[in-house]
């Protein structure tokens, strides 16, 4: 069985630091667990672990909860914005649409 096998199992954020040896504040998990975890799976998704040996795949997965869990030990979800509903809050705001001008209030210069 491997790591991600293991992993896949697991039901909380806790069970995820235990599994992998990962130290923690409980305190921070509490406030951030969802964003910790889905941190975890982009630090992740940036690597290739395609033939990796399930000692190495375990050691990143360590690695980046670690890293994952430094990012918000540091800051808040909020700041952080893993989350779509976060990255919208703060997208610029969309400039006003120009008026609709119907063409029958327009008038011919030349008539």
């Amino acid at each position: 069985m491997s790591v991600f096998d293991d992993l896949r199992k697991l039901s909380s954020a806790e069970d995820f630091f235990e599994a992998l040896g990962v130290d923690y504040d409980p305190a921070v998990v509490r406030v951030a667990r969802l964003h910790i975890l889905r941190r975890m799976g982009e630090y992740l998704a940036k690597n290739d672990l395609d033939g990796a040996t399930d000692d190495e795949a375990r050691a990143a997965c360590k690695e980046h909860l670690a890293q994952a869990y430094a990012d918000f030990v540091s800051s808040s979800p909020i700041a952080e914005r893993v989350f779509k509903v976060h990255k919208d809050a703060v997208k610029p705001a969309q400039p006003p649409a120009k008026p609709f001008i119907p063409l029958t209030t327009l008038t011919g210069a030349g008539g």
